[in-house]
């Protein structure tokens, strides 16, 4: 029986002037409302008609979308069907149909400890291994999965009987995963990325900070059903004090992580729901971590220490992203002059000036050349006049999530606020600096 109405429309603000050629006078919010919804559209106009999934890349022009979903997307194309009901872009109950949709085809995806593998097809839900023997879990993936599914539980707070299955329906997908299942037995303690039951532990990949996965800790902490003991955080994650960092880049502190704070994604993903503000642990502020992080990379372009064309006057931002010979991880020790939009505009919460500049830098950019439907492409190398001819799902989402967060800080309340993540934080001894 299909419990939906078909059919969605989204209902989009008009702006001055259009794309491109906006006036540099127009205001910042009339900017991010079209920013915004540009990119929201992508998880919704551009999903696959029968799953109501994202694709894993569209094209920037005319053409058809890879075959691919990733997990991690789904995830972060709830968050951005959330703001357009939030922002009041489509109805409220449009919305949940919406999700409601996207958890039918969920449950038909093959689960393994109760965790999604990295990439199924778009069309039949089957999986597709990301690397030989990925053909199983993907706990990292799973992981932003649920950041979004706990943000929809909580925004559909009603007492209707669609908001309460909905939520009811996300409670089992959070609940079925075996957290604990994915601490490798016999191993350091830790959490592990990839399991399979075919290879087992084969990929051998303990999640160790500093990246994109704290969010998969405080989850796995967080949970009632299968809870890991705060030791696998402290061993695994922060290895016991050893994913410090504390050397200045630049003329600025990074608490924690690699040399330079690596691709901007790393403190990006987690943060698109997990609230960092006024966060801490034994071991860094997390505050201070992301804001580093963030202000090293701008610095980074700004002084362009490899002389690329076209940084600083364009843009900044390093990240993952599609490049000029394939994808590339960039970053300052790994930078190829390839800028990413998502890095900076993912930015807004922690460098809100540096964050402005580039978004009117990028929407200049040629006469509006990154612009398109969908909003931005990828990337782009403006040392090398090369523009990318892709959108790609995991870069899209963050802009829409973490714009929101800078705005309204929608995400921080809903995510950090709700129980579990509350009992996971408690657990792993998280504490609120303002105390």
């Amino acid at each position: 029986m299909n419990r939906h109405s078909s059919g969605f429309t989204s209902h989009q603000p008009t702006y001055p002037g259009g794309f491109p050629g906006i006036p540099r006078e127009s205001a910042l919010s009339d900017v991010l409302d079209i920013v915004q919804l540009a990119h929201a559209n992508y998880f919704v106009e551009g999903a696959n008609d029968a799953t109501s999934l994202p694709y894993d890349r569209r094209p920037v022009k005319q053409g058809d979308p890879y075959d691919l979903v990733s997990i991690g997307a789904v995830g972060f194309g709830i968050l951005a069907i959330l703001v357009m009901a939030f922002r009041q872009w489509i109805a409220h109950p449009e919305a949940c149909r919406r999700i409601d949709r996207i958890l039918d085809s969920l449950e038909q995806i093959p689960r393994f400890k109760g965790a999604f593998p990295h990439f199924v097809r778009a069309t039949t839900l089957k999986v597709v291994q990301l690397i030989p023997k990925d053909d199983g879990a993907d706990l990292v993936e799973t992981s932003l999965l649920i950041q979004g599914l706990i943000c929809a539980r909580e925004f559909f707070s009603g007492d209707t009987p669609q908001e309460g299955d909905l939520r009811e329906r996300i409670n089992r997908v959070c609940d079925a995963v075996d957290w604990s299942g994915f601490v490798r037995p016999g191993a350091r303690p830790s959490l592990y990325w990839h399991w399979s039951p075919k290879h087992e532990w084969h990929l051998n990949t303990p999640i160790t900070g500093w990246n994109e996965a704290l969010i998969a800790y405080v989850l796995a902490a967080g949970s009632e059903s299968s809870p890991i003991d705060p030791e696998v955080y402290h061993v695994g994650w922060a290895n016991e004090g050893r994913h410090r960092n504390g050397q200045s880049y630049y003329g600025h502190t990074l608490p924690a992580g690699m040399p330079y704070g690596g691709p901007l994604f790393l403190s990006q993903y987690s943060f698109c729901a997990l609230d960092p503000r006024n966060l801490r642990d034994d071991y860094v502020d997390h505050w201070q971590q992301v804001v580093a992080h963030a202000r090293i990379n701008f610095e980074h372009c700004k002084r362009n220490p490899k002389g690329h064309g076209g940084y600083d006057v364009h843009g900044w931002g390093l990240t993952a992203s599609d490049g000029p010979r394939g994808y590339l991880v960039s970053c300052p020790e790994n930078d190829h002059g390839v800028l990413s939009p998502t890095a900076a505009l993912s930015s807004f919460p922690f460098l809100p000036l540096e964050a402005e500049a580039a978004l009117r830098s990028f929407l200049s950019y040629e006469d509006g050349r990154l612009w398109s439907k969908y909003g931005f492409a990828d990337a782009f190398a403006p040392g090398e006049n090369w523009i990318s001819a892709w959108h790609l799902a995991i870069n899209q989402g963050p802009i829409v999530a973490m714009i929101e967060n800078y705005r309204s800080g929608l995400f921080w309340r809903l995510f950090t606020g709700a129980p579990d993540v509350q009992r996971g934080l408690r657990r792993l001894g998280f504490r609120d600096t303002r105390i």
